[in-house]
């Protein structure tokens, strides 16, 4: 049975492999996975995932969020799957080919996860950007046609903002992976932060969330595990069908 716990997911959105450690080993057995992004990936390479490994026993997010023609996304999912990771992204966009190419190149090794909006895009971003009006008006309309698309490429699911996946568990299945980014405590509120489109924990569960991922609510706390076990226990605080 799945515990609260196995919902969350620390990013490592540090710019060293020194950062990375301490968070490691500050948070390892109080976390599910760690998220590792481009920075630090950049950074490290593909020696970030063997010090996850070798120092915990959580898995590894690998969140490169690939985008670019589908021969050269294959060829990179191909070497992704080596690397012994649990999920991975790719970009949803706007080519069905070069999801199925993400997923074809996998080789069934690691999940892939199609990103459907980032959860800093606003209603404005989509409209500078020229998406038709029926979109700007409903974010959830353009969300859900992307993950129709990812789902009919073959991945495992899905990252949306908390205020998607109930639609996306509705539509697609309890099977289909929701992983929910834009994550904020009800005790963290920064004025200054970036993303727009954000829950609490235990909504993104009691929604149907499959794991979430918080960075920066544990990165800056004074006591990181403390920080991460007050999340935990908000989870636990409100079960729902997906959990306990």
């Amino acid at each position: 049975m799945k515990s609260a716990k196995d919902y969350l997911i620390f990013a490592l959105d540090v710019p060293s492999i020194k950062d990375a450690q301490y968070y490691v080993k500050a948070l390892a057995g109080h976390v599910a996975m760690f998220k590792v992004g481009l920075e630090l990936f950049i950074r490290s390479g593909p020696d970030i995932v063997s010090l996850i490994k070798e120092r915990s026993e959580a898995g590894v997010f690998l969140d490169l969020k690939l985008h670019d023609i589908s021969a050269t996304v294959k060829r990179s999912m191909n070497v992704i799957a080596d690397l012994g990771v649990a999920l991975t992204t790719v970009h949803c966009g706007e080519s069905f080919q070069m999801l199925e190419s993400a997923v074809s190149g996998s080789q069934g090794k690691v999940g892939v996860l199609g990103v459907t909006l980032l959860t800093s895009i606003s209603v404005q971003d989509i409209s500078q950007a020229g998406f038709e009006g029926r979109y700007v008006q409903n974010l959830q309309k353009l969300v859900m046609k992307r993950a129709s698309m990812a789902q009919k490429a073959g991945c495992s699911g899905v990252v949306c903002s908390g205020l998607e996946v109930a639609e996306i568990k509705k539509r697609f299945g309890k099977s289909f992976l929701a992983v929910t980014p834009g994550i904020r405590p009800s005790w963290d509120c920064d004025e200054k932060d970036d993303q727009k489109r954000v829950v609490t924990p235990a909504t993104a569960v009691a929604n149907g969330a499959d794991f979430i991922v918080v960075g920066r609510p544990i990165r800056d706390a004074r006591r990181p595990a403390d920080a991460a076990k007050k999340i935990v226990d908000e989870i636990a605080s409100f079960p729902g069908d997906n959990q306990l």
